[in-house]
């Protein structure tokens, strides 16, 4: 028989001792989860007392002998004797017994999701004051959803703003929209929302998508196509138009935040043998999504979205044209000093054409008096500013005449020119991003920096200041270089220079969409869509396009007549599958003649569904938003099985 060496036997003594300390912190890590438990229950109850709902009587501090959930690990046992030092001795059983009870721990811990905010996500949550909120996207949350269904296999990932992790023991998820209820509804009447407001650990701001001509099912419902998709879809059937009338997948998604004038327009595909000669690409594909333009900062006609910040803010034109590739380019740049009110305010614009033309331009004078003339960057003295009278309204009435319908924009970091202007304007392309040499989205290269590297050129070296003819004519030659090359040139987050020739098509479109509960059944998944008839009937016709007839083995749609049946039917089937969508929409004169009542019931609507929701499960609930009264709120919280 092998002899255990001294050494060797030590150090198995060693680890029987940290094996045994590490098993009295985990029952310590235990006890303390249901102490807190506890305490968040005694709170709750507490809470409810305050707002008149009775509750049953509790002890006011915890007690081993009445609270079983924690009577036996009030002092947690040791196991094995102990000798005169205090440590504790092990038998080879209980070493075994204990190393698997420890690794059952460790892998039921492991196992349970676990939801958290980014820092974009946090910038969202209600915790942040009104001025600094900046609010998620409804995309934003179908992304979450999808992820939680589907994994690494969903198209978009919600990594942006949060982080879901196993995603793969949830047991499934449900979602409860409310349409014309608003974050302003629950900011004002929280003590009405008792057990959303006390059982939802996130809660965030969401644009209702009424407030910009948008429609909350099609936003939740439709998923962009990816460039995956995209160039199976143009392999298939030629061109995404002609895969949107012969296809069962793909829909045509195009909305935009501004007031514009439909049309029949070519696709990109057709215009890529008619381009503008310079051209290699149609010029559209360098414009702003809608999402970008509000990461950027860029002022939006949306009703809610920081509202204090756009007083005497006016659009370029009251109609707009639908964009293309022969939509004519305006570079722009903006000179500002500072003023009595420690504001930057408009001096100077210079705009230039595509020929380097100077459209039009003009000093300006500033509504407060100038405290700070800013000349090292602006080039503004006392001098120029002399005798200038037109004032920030004349040069907007000018540009609202002067700018054609369907303009584009482009400039470097052009969102601070549009604020100190005043104006929107929904066709944006902005040098600072479609150019990039850092590799990182959020380090921005300055437009000296730029012009030096691609255009050989040296700009903003004036003791004098900058000029903004100057600067808007080298935003302009960096647009018309790109369009020369390609899609990727000069940006090192696409692959740069080295990747001149890589198509568009690679990028994807958002302008075309699939069905996201298609999507998810795709896989071993299925859902269902509990709703009032109408909207039920607009959610069966984004998965099949308003084909009669049709059925998904994988998707259900349960249509009810009231608010409250859909509720019922919901809590009754919500076992039956993975994802769960109940839609209601409160009518607008409950709001005016009952609205303490109306919440109340909401709450208890919420309270149903989650305590239907199997664990562990997410459940998230969604305020639709008003076109005129504020903004959505989406409530987030995972349901434990522990």
């Amino acid at each position: 028989m092998k002899t255990t060496s001294l050494k060797s036997t030590r150090r198995i003594e060693n680890k029987k001792k940290k094996m045994a300390a590490l098993w009295e912190i985990s029952r310590l890590n235990e006890y303390d989860r249901n102490l807190k438990k506890k305490q968040m229950s005694d709170a709750e109850n507490l809470k409810l007392d305050l707002i008149g709902i009775e509750v049953g009587p509790k002890p006011k501090r915890l007690r081993k002998d009445s609270d079983p959930s924690t009577a036996n690990i009030e002092t947690p046992p040791l196991i094995g004797e102990t000798g005169p030092s205090g440590k504790i001795k092990l038998s080879g059983e209980e070493f075994a017994s204990l190393k698997k009870q420890l690794r059952e721990q460790t892998i039921k811990m492991r196992q349970h999701p676990n939801f958290r905010l980014r820092d974009i996500g946090d910038n969202a949550s209600l915790k942040v004051d009104t001025e600094n909120r900046i609010p998620l996207f409804l995309s934003d949350i179908q992304h979450l959803i999808l992820y939680s269904q589907i994994g690494v296999h969903a198209p978009y990932s919600p990594a942006r703003w949060c982080c879901l992790e196993k995603y793969n023991r949830l047991l499934n998820t449900n979602i409860l929209i409310i349409e014309n209820l608003s974050l302003y509804h629950y900011s004002s009447y929280e003590n009405n929302f008792p057990f959303l407001s006390s059982k939802f650990q996130h809660e965030l701001e969401v644009l209702a998508p009424p407030s910009y001509r948008g429609d909350i099912i099609k936003e939740i419902s439709m998923v962009p196509i990816t460039n995956t998709q995209m160039k199976k879809f143009i392999n298939e059937y030629g061109s995404l138009e002609s895969a949107v009338t012969k296809s069962e997948d793909l829909f045509d998604t195009v909305k935009n935040l501004f007031p514009i004038e439909e049309s029949i327009l070519k696709s990109d595909n057709e215009y890529q043998n008619a381009l503008p000669p310079s051209d290699k690409f149609p010029r559209t594909h360098l414009l702003l999504s809608g999402w970008e333009l509000v990461e950027e900062n860029y002022p939006l006609p949306i009703k809610g979205l920081m509202q204090h910040k756009y007083a005497g803010y006016v659009l370029t034109k009251d109609k707009y044209k639908e964009v293309t590739p022969f939509s004519p380019m305006f570079g722009v740049d903006c000179e500002m000093c500072r003023t009595s009110t420690g504001d930057l305010e408009l001096t100077r614009i210079s705009i230039v054409d595509e020929k380097l033309n100077v459209f039009y331009e003009t000093l300006v004078k500033p509504d407060n008096k100038i405290v700070d003339y800013l000349t090292r960057f602006s080039g503004i003295t006392p001098k120029i500013m002399k005798n200038v009278t037109k004032r920030l309204k004349d040069v907007q009435e000018e540009l609202r005449k002067k700018l054609p319908p369907n303009a584009i924009l482009v400039g470097q970091s052009l969102s601070n020119d549009m604020h100190a202007l005043k104006m929107m304007h929904p066709y944006i392309i902005d040098t600072s991003i479609i150019f990039n040499i850092t590799g990182d989205r959020t380090r921005k290269t300055r437009l000296q920096t730029l012009a030096r590297e691609f255009l050989s050129e040296k700009i903003q070296e004036s003791r004098k200041g900058h000029c903004s003819t100057e600067d808007s004519s080298a935003s302009m030659k960096l647009a018309q270089l790109k369009l020369k090359k390609s899609i990727c040139f000069g940006d090192a987050v696409l692959g740069g220079i080295e990747n001149e020739f890589r198509t568009y098509a690679e990028l994807g479109s958002r302008n075309y969409a699939t069905s996201m509960l298609k999507q998810v059944t795709k896989l071993d998944k299925s859902a269902s869509v509990t709703a009032l008839e109408d909207i039920c009937s607009t959610y069966k016709y984004y998965v099949d396009k308003g084909t009669e007839g049709q059925e998904h083995n994988k998707i259900k749609f349960y249509q009810e007549k009231t608010n409250g049946d859909v509720i019922k039917k919901f809590c009754k089937s919500v076992l039956q599958q993975s994802l769960n969508i109940a839609h209601i929409k409160i009518p607008e004169n409950q709001l005016l003649t009952n609205i303490t009542q109306t919440f109340k019931t909401v709450d208890q609507w919420v309270q149903d569904i989650y305590n239907h929701t199997a664990a562990p499960g997410l459940c998230i609930v969604l305020f639709g938003g008003q076109k005129e009264g504020g903004n959505g709120g989406c409530f987030i919280q995972v349901k434990g099985n522990y």
